[in-house]
């Protein structure tokens, strides 16, 4: 039930297609004895999806979700013992439609990863991603993600791929149960800076111990609060993964699917 509600009413709640609805709404009203109404929707559906659009708001929500987290230093602690890498980075229908890996988003997880499994060769590489579609085919993110690790270097007999997990909450609770990482064992977590908070959170809860190792930032820092955006596109994509995040978080939080509203680092 969890995963069909963030795939139908957080999708209806996400600001682009919340405006869109919006304005729809007002479209129609202009045409009956609430015309008035209509066009106060009308305008300020358009007037905040140009502020989510142009303005520097998706970076002044996505900045504390990225500093959440600092890059990860080696230390002089023990190599780590594995790598979990989270999904979202192939287009499993299109990788299935094409016969090859199909790459869109995030590219930085997976590279990251490997320049981490060369750094480390001992270390077993996870990779968990399955399909986050509410209707899917069979195609799935771990499919594919076991070729593109192959071409980088990184041996096959070293590969493990999670296929099944839906989201976030299962990629934690189904690594942990493929894996089963032992007391004193070092494992990293890769994925994106924005998404780390969440993602610490989900794999505490299931008894997962990770350390982060963050990647594909959106932002570069406080200069960016004043920033305006050169495309209302690139804009909306920094406001709608930015809202998609802080809405997961209230939503896990408030299920106790995590324990803290922005999961931090464990204290030393």
């Amino acid at each position: 039930m969890f995963f069909v509600l963030s795939k139908t009413l957080g999708y209806m709640l996400m600001p682009t297609n919340f405006l869109i609805g919006v304005g729809f709404v007002g479209a129609i009203l202009l045409l009956t004895r609430f015309a008035s109404l209509g066009r106060k929707l009308v305008m300020a559906a358009v007037l905040l999806l140009v502020i989510c659009g142009l303005s520097p708001l998706g970076n002044l929500l996505l900045y504390p979700l990225e500093q959440r987290f600092p890059r990860w230093e080696a230390g002089t602690g023990a190599p780590p013992d594995g790598i979990v890498v989270l999904g979202a980075s192939i287009e499993a229908d299109l990788s299935a439609a094409h016969g090859t890996p199909v790459v869109r988003s995030a590219p930085d997880r997976i590279i990251a990863a490997a320049a981490l499994a060369h750094r480390y060769p001992n270390a077993r590489i996870v990779f968990t991603g399955g399909s986050a579609n509410l209707i899917s085919n069979d195609a799935r993110e771990a499919d594919f993600a076991g070729a593109i690790f192959e071409s980088l270097g990184i041996a096959k007999s070293r590969l493990i791929m999670e296929r099944a997990s839906r989201n976030t909450l299962e990629n934690a609770q189904f690594s942990k149960a493929l894996v089963a990482p032992k007391d004193g064992e070092r494992w990293l977590l890769v994925t994106s800076a924005f998404h780390m908070p969440r993602s610490v959170g989900l794999f505490r809860k299931a008894g997962f111990a990770v350390e982060a190792y963050p990647v594909d930032w959106r932002v570069g820092g406080r200069g960016d609060f004043t920033k305006f955006s050169n495309s209302i596109l690139d804009g909306l994509g920094r406001t709608e993964t930015a809202a998609r995040e802080w809405m997961g978080l209230v939503a896990y939080r408030a299920t106790g699917k995590i324990d803290d509203l922005l999961p931090g680092p464990a204290p030393k």
